[in-house]
């Protein structure tokens, strides 16, 4: 069953690499969708894909990488908005 979300991620997430390894993780797994930065300094995502391996992006989030630090991700499942195919970093908004 195909699921797709949109995520948002606070903490530390902005100038550590988390847009890069978000991109590099859904690529990795198949997924598609886009993540971007927030002004506010959140960082916000969309995954489309198989349910389990959704699943297991969002609990990826909740890590990052290393030099992050995630206090929350808020997710919310959604419709697909737009072209979802393949893995895109969004300018910030």
């Amino acid at each position: 069953m195909i699921r797709t979300v949109h995520i948002i991620v606070t903490g530390r997430v902005q100038g550590v690499g988390y847009r890069a390894w978000v991109a590099q993780e859904a690529e990795t797994r198949g997924l598609s969708g886009w993540v971007r930065n927030r002004r506010h300094g959140s960082v916000e995502a969309m995954f489309s894909g198989e349910t389990i391996i959704v699943d297991a992006m969002i609990a990826a989030c909740q890590l990052g990488p290393c030099l992050a630090w995630v206090d929350n991700v808020t997710v919310a499942d959604s419709l697909a908005d737009g072209d979802l195919r393949g893995f895109r970093i969004l300018a910030t908004t």
